[in-house]
């Protein structure tokens, strides 16, 4: 193998990886699951639009909404919280 053909082939790694890498995100994700439509979001429903009305469903702020009133909410959405996501079996 030549140097010319090394350096191809190395290129064509290099850019197969880069294009793996840049995908993953979006293979991550699961259908059907984006923001807003998680187990808090179905449980905390009615909690969310007495509690956090208006707060984007984006970047954990309802999540934060809800946690900053865990006393006020529902048996089912103090469950939600505690059983998912950041601080899962944490009870605060």
């Amino acid at each position: 193998m030549t140097l010319r053909s090394k350096t191809a082939a190395a290129t064509r790694i290099a850019l197969t990886a880069a294009v793996a890498l840049a995908a993953l995100p979006a293979f991550a994700q699961q259908p059907g699951r984006g923001p807003g439509q998680g187990p808090v979001a179905t449980e905390c429903k009615e909690d969310i639009a007495k509690h956090c009305a208006g707060i984007p469903h984006e970047g954990g702020a309802v999540r934060a909404c809800l946690e900053g009133k865990k006393t006020e909410l529902t048996p089912a959405c103090r469950t939600a919280l505690e059983t998912t996501g950041p601080g899962r079996g944490q009870k605060q």
